[in-house]
C-alpha cells in the first residue's frame, strides 16, 4: 500500500508539473524529487520482502495493510510538510519578504 500510496502521489504531481507552467514557479518539481525517491525506495523494500517471504508478500493481513496505509500517507503528508517550507523559506514570489517589510 506504501508503495502504491507514493506512486499515486508522485504520477499526480509529475502530471501537475508537467501540465503547468504555474506549478513550476511554485517549485513543484522538488515535491516530485520528494515522491519519486519515496516511490523507489518503497520498491526496492518490496522487492526485499518479496525475496524474503517469496508468495505470502501477496497475502498481506488487514493490520499490515492498514499500518502501510498510514505509513504511506505519512509520507506524503511529511513530503507536503517539507514543501512548504521549503516554499517558505525560497519564497519564489517574494511574498513573505514583502510583508516583513511591510511590518518593519
Amino acid at each position: 500500500m506504501t508503495l502504491l500510496i507514493t506512486l499515486i502521489a508522485a504520477i499526480s504531481v509529475t502530471l501537475i508539473w508537467y501540465g503547468s507552467a504555474k506549478a513550476r514557479e511554485h517549485k513543484i518539481g522538488i515535491l516530485c524529487y520528494m515522491f519519486w525517491g519515496a516511490s523507489l525506495m518503497w520498491m526496492v523494500d518490496a522487492i526485499a520482502e518479496y525475496r524474503e517471504l517469496g508468495a505470502e508478500y501477496f497475502i498481506p493481513s488487514a493490520a499490515d495493510m492498514l499500518n502501510d496505509t498510514f505509513l504511506g500517507f505519512s509520507v506524503v503528508t511529511l513530503a507536503l510538510v517539507i514543501w512548504v517550507v521549503y516554499l517558505l523559506i525560497k519564497d519564489p514570489k517574494q511574498v513573505v519578504r514583502g510583508v516583513l517589510r511591510k511590518e518593519k
